[in-house]
């Protein structure tokens, strides 16, 4: 494919599951950078703060920051970026924790020839 083929942009998919494990810790972590941000409103800022303050989800959404995650990779400039946090079930040992499986689309790629 030429260049001209070829979309310059990549959607990065990233999926973690952390363990709190001092939930206290974590909301702290989340209303120290509230309290050090210049930009937030001081309506913006009351809104984050009772977030954090009653969900360690919310605290968790606030600290992690997709933009820390490439402003150091050269060559590339974040163009749209979205995240969200929930607590959830976790079982280490089930198959639908399985970071390995293939969800089908590479499959599907490689019998087409792409990929």
């Amino acid at each position: 494919m030429s260049t001209e083929e070829t979309s310059r942009f990549v959607r990065l998919r990233v999926e973690l599951v952390l363990e709190v494990q001092d939930e206290d810790e974590v909301t702290k972590a989340a209303l120290r950078g509230i309290a050090r941000d210049p930009e937030l409103p001081e309506a913006e800022r009351a809104h984050a703060e009772a977030a954090v303050t009653e969900d360690t989800a919310e605290a968790l959404a606030y600290l992690v920051d997709p933009f820390d995650l490439v402003a150091e990779v050269p060559g590339v400039e974040l163009q749209q970026a979205s995240w969200s946090s929930e607590r959830i079930d976790y079982d280490p040992d089930s198959s639908d924790w399985d970071l390995d499986e293939d969800d089908g689309e590479d499959d599907d790629e490689q019998e087409d020839g792409i990929g």
